[in-house]
């Protein structure tokens, strides 16, 4: 059993990486947030346990979201390979994580850094606009709706997000460069962490990958 990471701040292109890379690849996808919306949808035991944090306004705590890792790596097999996008984010999470993977004979081959410029950061978290009518997603540069303002599915008012705000943005970006310092220089310490350049041609990206990956 062996798994990568997809690593990079927010706006450095994990999910578009990683989708890319399951349909190339035999890594299986592993998003935490993905799972933890799905397991409180469902209401497994993990997820009601998960949505008690959230509607008393908590983040959920590591051991459960361990919980839901170690669900999926139980469902699989000692020769799968696994693509975590997202996750771990703080050293407990990674600690966790090495040792769930280390009881099933696992590791860690590779963590991926999406190294991407800041000011290219901001571009495109910024540039995101949401209907408010169909919840339709686009960019105002990269992906831009056929007409100015308007969403290409129903016609609704496309708007930006608090949380795409330029001051917001920022403050992201920085809550996340003295969160994850320490799990940067961790990965290097244990010389597993591969830095690449995320502002260039997607497919040139995604074939540097594969070839750090072979």
């Amino acid at each position: 059993m062996k798994a990568i990471i997809l690593f990079g701040a927010p706006g450095s292109g994990k999910g578009t990486v990683a989708e890319k890379l399951k349909a190339t690849t035999g890594y299986i996808h592993i998003s935490t947030g993905d799972m933890l919306r799905d397991a409180v949808k469902k209401g497994t035991e993990v997820g009601r346990e998960a949505e008690a944090y959230m509607k008393r306004g908590a983040l959920v705590p590591d051991e459960v979201i361990i919980k839901l890792v170690e669900e999926k790596l139980d469902k699989g097999t000692p020769e799968d390979l696994y693509m975590f996008d997202g996750f771990p984010r703080t050293i407990p999470q990674a600690e966790l994580l090495e040792k769930s993977l280390g009881r099933r004979g696992g590791k860690i081959t590779h963590v991926i850094f999406l190294d991407t410029p800041r000011e290219v950061l901001i571009q495109r978290l910024t540039g995101r606009r949401t209907c408010r009518k169909c919840g339709w997603n686009c960019h105002i540069i990269n992906i831009p709706p056929k007409k100015a303002g308007i969403c290409n599915v129903c016609g609704g008012e496309l708007y930006q997000r608090p949380d795409d705000q330029e001051s917001t943005i920022v403050n992201r970006l920085e809550v996340y460069n003295k969160q994850t310092e320490s799990l940067i220089a961790r990965y290097e310490q244990q010389k597993v962490l591969v830095k690449v350049n995320s502002n260039q041609n997607l497919e040139k990206l995604i074939e540097e990958i594969r070839q750090i990956l072979k």
